[in-house]
C-alpha cells in the first residue's frame, strides 16, 4: 500500500513534535514545517493528501494559507484540518470551512479524537483516490471498447463489401454459363451433344450450389440473413423436395421413402425457402453418404396447442454413420467427419453448418443420432402456427414457349461480354428491339435521343454504375424520361443490395443467375404498363 503524505504546519516546533508522535503510522509519511511559505512550496512539490494547519501563525495565518492552496488547481484537492487554540465560536468555524477546510481540531488536542479524525480522513482520501483510479481505468476501458467497436464495425463493413463484391464477381460468370446452357438446350443437338449439355448443366448447378453455400454462411455470420414467414403448403413443399432428390436416389439404387403424419396441417406459417433449404441439405447429405438401403423423411406432429403445432422433420439413412468422436465437429464450418470423407465424397463441409445456423435462426432445434457403419438420423423440431381450412394458390408453371415481345424497345446496360451476349440472344429470340451499351453513362447518353419502353441495367459497371445512372434518370437529368421502367440485374446476395437498388429508383430487381421465365415475365409486365 502506498504511503500518504500528511503535512503539519505550525509555528511552534513542540506542537509539531506532539502531533508527529500522536499520528505516527506505517502507512503515513509525515512532512512538517513551521513556515506557511515553506508549506506552499512543499504542497506544490509533493503529493500532499492531508494538511493539519495551525490557524494562528505570524506573517501568514492558516486562513490565508488555505485560501491560496484552494485557489490553485494543483493543490485544491488537499484535505485541510484546522488546528486552533482560539475561541470555538461559530464564526471562526464558518470562516475556516468557507476557505476550504474539512474539519477543526481544538487545542489542547484530545489524542483519541485527533487520531480518530485523522484516521477517518486518511481512509476517505484512500477511497477517493481508489475511485479516481477506477474512473481512469474505466475511461481507459471505455476508450478501448469504443476503439474495439469501431474496429468491429469497420471489419463488418469490410466483410459486407467483400461479400457483395465476391457475390458479383462469382455469380456474374455463373449466370453466363447457366444462361448459355439454356440457349444451347433450345438449339438442335444430336444425342452426344445433348449428353454433354446435360453434364454441363449439372456441373454449373453444382458449382452454383457451392457458391450459394459459401455466400449463405457469410451472410449468416454477418448477421444479414432474414427469415421471411408466409403461408406455406407444407405437404407440397415436402413432396417437391422428395421429387427433386428421387432421381439421385434411384441412380444410387436406394429407396427414398416419405412418411407424413395424417395430423400434419396443410398450411403453416413458415419461411418456405429456408425450410426447403434445411430439408434439401439433410436429404442430399443422407443420399450422398448412403450406398445401399434407404433414406426416409418422416414428418410428424409431436404436440398441438390451439392453432400451433410442434412439427418434427427427421431424415434417417442406412449410410456410413458418424463416430461419437466426430459428432461434435460435423456442424462446424468447412469440417467433415473424417479427412478421407472429403476425398471419397467431396463437398465443402458447409451443408450441416448452414442447416444448424438456419435451424437456430428459425427458432428450431437440430439433433443428430448416429452409429458408425449403421446410419444416422438428423431431426429438426419447431413450433409452427397453422391455418385451418385454407389452401395455397398453386404456382403457375410457365410454358416452355414464351410469348413474343415484338414491338417492345429495350435498352440494355451490361459490361460483361458473356451476359451481354446471353441477354441479347434471349431478347432476340423473343423478337424484342434491343440496344446495348456498356455502362451507365452510355445509357444516359443514348437515352437523350432515343425512346425505350424499358431499361435492363446491371448494377456494377465501369465509368458509371447502374445505381448512379438510375438516380440521374429519376432526378430528371434527361427530360421526359424520368418515369421509364428500369429493372436491375444484381449478383448481390444481401437484402441491402436489393433495397439499395429500389431506393435508387429501380422498379424491380432480377438476381443473377436469373430464371429466363422470370426475366420475360417482368419485361412484359413493366413494358406493357408503359405502352398503356
Amino acid at each position: 500500500m502506498d504511503k500518504l503524505n500528511l503535512l503539519i504546519v505550525d509555528d511552534k516546533q513542540e506542537n509539531i513534535v506532539a502531533l508527529e508522535a500522536l499520528l505516527h503510522q506505517h502507512d503515513i509519511n509525515i512532512v512538517t514545517t513551521t513556515s506557511p511559505n515553506e508549506a506552499l512550496r512543499i504542497c506544490w512539490e509533493k503529493d500532499i493528501a492531508i494538511a493539519l494547519v495551525d490557524v494562528q501563525m505570524p506573517g501568514m495565518d492558516g486562513f490565508e494559507l488555505v485560501e491560496i492552496l484552494k485557489n490553485n488547481p494543483r493543490t485544491q484537492e488537499i484535505m485541510v484540518i484546522f488546528v486552533t487554540a482560539i475561541s470555538v465560536e461559530t464564526k471562526y468555524a464558518i470562516k475556516g470551512l468557507n476557505v476550504g477546510a474539512v474539519d477543526y481540531l481544538y487545542k489542547p488536542l484530545d489524542p483519541y479524537i485527533t487520531s480518530a479524525k485523522v484516521d477517518s480522513f486518511v481512509q476517505l482520501v484512500r477511497n477517493q483516490r481508489e475511485i479516481k483510479r477506477k474512473n481512469i481505468q474505466l475511461e481507459h476501458f471505455q476508450d478501448e471498447l469504443i476503439k474495439a467497436k469501431e474496429e468491429a464495425e469497420q471489419g463488418k463493413r469490410a466483410k459486407e463489401n467483400f461479400l457483395a463484391n465476391m457475390s458479383h464477381e462469382i455469380r456474374t460468370p455463373i449466370n453466363g454459363i447457366i444462361g448459355l446452357v439454356h440457349l444451347l438446350e433450345k438449339s438442335p443437338l444430336n444425342e452426344s451433344q445433348k449428353e454433354i449439355i446435360e453434364l454441363l448443366s449439372v456441373s454449373s448447378d453444382s458449382l452454383l450450389g457451392v457458391i450459394n453455400d459459401i455466400l449463405d454462411i457469410s451472410k449468416i455470420e454477418a448477421g444479414k440473413f432474414r427469415i421471411n414467414f408466409a403461408e406455406t403448403d407444407i405437404r407440397q413443399l415436402i413432396q417437391q423436395a422428395i421429387n427433386l432428390l428421387n432421381i439421385r436416389a434411384k441412380e444410387k439404387h436406394i429407396d427414398l421413402i416419405l412418411e407424413i403424419d395424417e395430423n400434419l396441417p396443410y398450411i403453416i406459417i413458415a419461411d418456405s425457402l429456408r425450410l426447403n433449404q434445411i430439408l434439401m441439405n439433410l436429404l442430399s447429405n443422407a443420399i450422398k453418404f448412403t450406398s445401399e438401403g434407404s433414406v426416409t423423411l418422416k414428418v410428424e406432429v409431436v404436440n398441438k396447442k390451439s392453432n400451433n403445432a410442434q412439427i418434427n422433420f427427421s431424415i434417417t439413412d442406412t449410410g456410413i454413420g458418424i463416430s461419437q468422436d466426430n459428432l461434435s465437429k460435423i456442424f462446424e464450418s468447412f469440417e467433415q467427419a473424417e479427412d478421407q470423407t472429403i476425398a471419397k465424397y467431396g463437398g465443402t463441409g458447409l451443408g450441416l453448418s448452414i442447416v444448424k445456423k438456419l435451424a437456430e435462426l428459425k427458432g428450431g432445434l437440430l439433433n443428430v443420432v448416429s452409429e458408425e457403419g449403421k446410419g444416422s438420423t438428423f431431426s429438426f423440431t419447431r413450433w409452427y402456427e397453422f391455418v385451418e381450412g385454407k389452401s395455397v394458390e398453386k404456382e403457375v408453371v410457365e410454358p416452355d414457349f414464351l410469348t413474343s415481345l415484338k414491338g417492345i424497345r429495350i435498352l440494355v446496360a451490361e459490361d460483361n461480354p458473356i451476359n451481354k451476349f446471353l441477354i441479347v440472344k434471349l431478347l432476340d429470340s423473343w423478337d424484342a428491339e434491343t440496344m446495348v451499351v456498356e455502362n451507365g453513362q452510355e445509357a444516359l447518353d443514348i437515352l437523350k435521343d432515343n425512346d425505350y419502353d424499358i431499361i435492363l441495367m446491371d448494377t456494377y459497371m465501369p465509368v458509371m454504375n447502374g445505381l448512379e445512372a438510375i438516380k440521374r434518370i429519376r432526378l430528371g437529368h434527361i427530360p421526359g424520361k424520368n418515369k421509364i421502367p428500369i429493372i436491375t440485374f444484381s449478383a448481390g446476395v444481401l437484402d441491402k443490395d436489393k433495397e439499395t437498388a429500389i431506393k435508387a429508383g429501380a422498379n424491380d430487381v432480377v438476381g443473377k443467375p436469373f430464371k429466363v421465365n422470370v426475366l420475360h415475365q417482368k419485361i412484359k409486365l413493366y413494358a406493357n404498363k408503359t405502352k398503356h
